[in-house]
């Protein structure tokens, strides 16, 4: 077997170790489409800076997804500028990065993470993360809220649903515009894995997020859960 050309730099669930971040899936999921050879490099929150500061100097900001390519130490960080790369120098199968459909979906994708932020930030931290990363989550998010994350969640957790409802639901029009189960019909693209990808990361945060998830859906969950099985031949390695 020839040698992983790239590596993908991830964060860690608590063990066993899996993927759960949306912005991680994306990745993941076109990686996994375009048949790619990589490993996973499980980097802890406090930990993302200092790893990636050495290779990408200067940024303001130091977030996963980022990737190293391997032929060329080439390093590559946030979930679009990957995927352009990569589409540049492996372009079949296509991931049709031009489509309109990405912005329609991110129109209503912006207007569910806004609604339901409170809820699934602080799910993530006390469901999900590790004990080494917990505190630094803890901490950075109370800086960026101005409170924590518990008070935030119980501000919100009667409401947030209701509000992310419309949402859900142009999301569920937009997947009905064609026969499905993808957002092109019978064609897999990137869109349906940014959706795919949020999707996935309301399942790992537990049955009553996602079921609240389909009760907003407008349908039920039906094209929700066809997409879902759909991509699953990309979804399935999840944990290396």
């Amino acid at each position: 077997m020839a040698p992983a050309s790239i590596v993908l730099y991830d964060i860690p669930t608590k063990d066993p170790q899996r993927c759960w971040s949306f912005n991680l899936w994306k990745t993941r999921l076109l990686l996994n489409f375009k048949g790619l050879d990589y490993i996973t490099e499980w980097v802890e929150y406090p930990d993302i800076r200092p790893l990636l500061e050495k290779h990408l100097p200067g940024e303001e900001e130091y977030t996963l997804p980022s990737v190293h390519l391997l032929q060329d130490d080439t390093y590559i960080m946030d979930s679009l500028k990957i995927a352009r790369h990569i589409e540049s120098i492996h372009p079949e199968p296509p991931l049709y990065l031009d489509s309109p459909l990405i912005n329609r979906l991110g129109q209503h994708l912006r207007g569910v993470l806004i609604a339901i932020q409170p809820i699934h930030i602080h799910l993530v931290a006390t469901r999900l993360l590790s004990e080494k990363s917990t505190p630094y989550f803890f901490e950075t998010r109370k800086q960026d809220i101005g409170k924590s994350t518990a008070e935030w969640y119980h501000e919100h957790e009667g409401t947030a649903w209701e509000k992310s409802a419309l949402h859900f639901s142009a999301i569920t029009a937009l997947l009905k515009e064609t026969d499905g189960p993808f957002f092109m019909g019978g064609v897999a693209s990137y869109v349906d894995f940014v959706w795919a990808a949020v999707l996935l990361f309301y399942q790992t945060l537990g049955d009553g997020v996602f079921a609240n998830v389909l009760k907003a859906s407008g349908d039920d969950g039906v094209s929700f859960k066809a997409l879902l099985e759909a991509v699953q031949p990309w979804s399935a390695r999840n944990d290396f």
